[in-house]
């Protein structure tokens, strides 16, 4: 020990020759039982004392991968922990929008019953998840081969995605051309779908885009039409690669056969109906309190309102008009016999011939004006 280290160590007080003491001994026991202090130090890049070899202590690939959250534990799990999760944390969640649980329930309802009738078979249909991806990470996880259809929202303007598996490809086909009950479907690997196994799933995905059409109905009218179909995912392209989507993974069981639909729309495409979809549930009226619109309904006939009666209207400079004196007459153009205009503000609402009753001036009712259409 040199000089100036003796000094320093005769400098110390007796507490930290204790603990300075205890370190030491610490990590000279690191043959099996590694403490925690010296793991510590080694993680942080310190010498936390030598091991067994004499080198410092290096993290494994496994710990490496567990601190960052891309160990297969995290990403399999429904959370994600460390620098994953700060990436993930910008992500949107899709519970902010309640209304898509109800959708995705009526389209679950509505394609058991679409796919029944279409297979002439005991279908099943369930919802597996509804989550939020990012687009380009959901286009790299698609298990291939699978057939992605690309279709079109035409109210709305924009696009999503329907894909289906291989598996549910092969028995909608073995269904569709009368395979038997209890056997599996035959799969060929290796090989494109054919042009008779695209037309039987472009089939299937029709029925389910109209049932997709009828989930959103009682909330806003759309029409999905499919627009083509795609095996390659880099031609499905439908948004930007970092753009939040809502994903629904449907279930379909065909007895011993079955597979997954999932059905991925951009947040873009949502946003036209967004205050829509951010409204609670209540009842099967979709956000809509009946009782309160009843009594605002009530309320509204009680109101009083004012009907003016024009019996003629003149347009005079306003120079003619400062000159009006006491005694000045007016000639307006309307006639005894023509129709006079009732106004309720400045909206005409109805016309009628003018007479007297109980010595009062009546106007009698006899058209109504419909409301004139604004263009914009």
């Amino acid at each position: 020990m040199s000089e100036a280290g003796t000094e320093e160590l005769e400098q110390m007080s007796d507490e930290e020759k204790a603990m300075m003491e205890q370190w030491e001994s610490m990590a000279e026991d690191g043959g099996d039982e590694d403490n925690g202090a010296a793991e510590f130090a080694a993680a942080m890049g310190g010498d936390g004392g030598d091991d067994g070899d004499g080198g410092t202590r290096i993290l494994n690939q496994e710990e490496i991968d567990s601190l960052l959250g891309f160990d297969d534990d995290a990403m399999g799990g429904s959370e994600t922990s460390g620098v994953m999760a700060l990436i993930n944390s910008a992500m949107v969640n899709y519970e902010r929008l309640p209304m898509l649980d109800i959708v995705f329930d009526r389209l679950v309802r509505l394609m058991s019953t679409s796919l029944r009738n279409l297979t002439s078979d005991n279908v099943e249909v369930s919802l597996d998840q509804v989550s939020t991806v990012r687009f380009g990470d959901y286009m790299n996880s698609i298990p291939l081969p699978a057939m992605l259809s690309v279709f079109k929202a035409e109210e709305w303007d924009n696009n999503g995605l329907l894909v289906t598996d291989s598996a549910l490809i092969y028995s909608i086909v073995d269904v569709l051309l009368g395979g038997r009950k209890g056997t599996p479907a035959i799969r060929v690997e290796g090989r494109p779908y054919t042009t008779i196994e695209t037309k039987l799933v472009e089939k299937m995905v029709e029925v389910g885009l109209g049932d997709l059409s009828s989930a959103f109905d009682p909330l806003s009218p759309v029409s999905f039409a499919l627009d083509r179909m795609e095996t390659n995912p880099r031609f499905a392209t439908i948004t930007q690669s970092g753009n939040a989507c809502v994903l629904a993974r449907l279930r379909v069981d065909m007895g011993d056969r079955g597979g997954r639909i999932e059905i991925l729309i951009p947040y873009a495409t949502l946003e036209p109906i967004r205050e829509l979809l951010l409204q609670m549930f209540m009842g099967e009226k979709f956000g809509r309190d009946s009782i309160w619109e009843n009594h605002l309904t009530l309320e509204l006939y009680k109101t009083d309102i004012q009907i003016q009666a024009i019996l003629g209207e003149l347009t005079l400079p306003l120079g003619q008009m400062l000159r009006w004196k006491k005694g000045t007459q007016l000639v307006f153009n309307t006639r005894v016999d023509e129709d006079l205009e009732l106004r309720c503000g400045h909206f005409p609402m109805f016309k009628g011939p003018v007479g007297q009753k109980q010595g009062r001036i009546a106007v009698r009712i006899e058209n109504y004006i419909p409301p004139e259409k604004d263009d914009n």
